[in-house]
């Protein structure tokens, strides 16, 4: 889970992105894995609970820090809430059948969902300073 103390704060839109792109690549390992695997499967499973814990953060710390400062991101916000309902939804499916589709599937939407956030609340994370946690 994140922390939200001042010193994490600094630049937490670009860090935002490198999880992101840790999350991207671990679901991109997972395409060369063997079909019905062992592998293939804890390799869902660790994917899955990444992805699960860095929900958490967000929905504990981040939006509520860009809700207080950043009032007009509320629809955007909840939109990202909502996909993370989608999301969470869509893990319980690949750990209960870690196949190649379910995996297409949620890095489909996965993709979609990072995109979007990305592009909504980056800047606003970047101007969040020390000073101003």
């Amino acid at each position: 889970m994140h922390e939200f103390t001042p010193p994490r704060l600094a630049a937490l839109g670009n860090q935002l992105i490198e999880i992101h792109d840790h999350l991207r690549d671990l679901l991109d390992d997972a395409a060369d894995l063997p079909a019905f695997s062992r592998s293939l499967r804890a390799h869902c499973l660790a994917f899955c609970t990444a992805l699960d814990r860095h929900h958490t953060g967000e929905e504990r710390g981040m939006f509520q820090v860009l809700a207080d400062r950043y009032p007009q991101l509320g629809p955007v916000i909840e939109e990202l809430r909502h996909d993370h309902e989608q999301i969470a939804e869509l893990i319980r499916r690949v750990e209960a059948n870690p196949t190649k589709d379910e995996l297409a599937g949620l890095a489909a939407v996965m993709e979609s969902h990072f995109t979007f956030e990305e592009k909504r609340l980056v800047a606003a994370l970047n101007q969040i300073s020390p000073r101003s946690a």
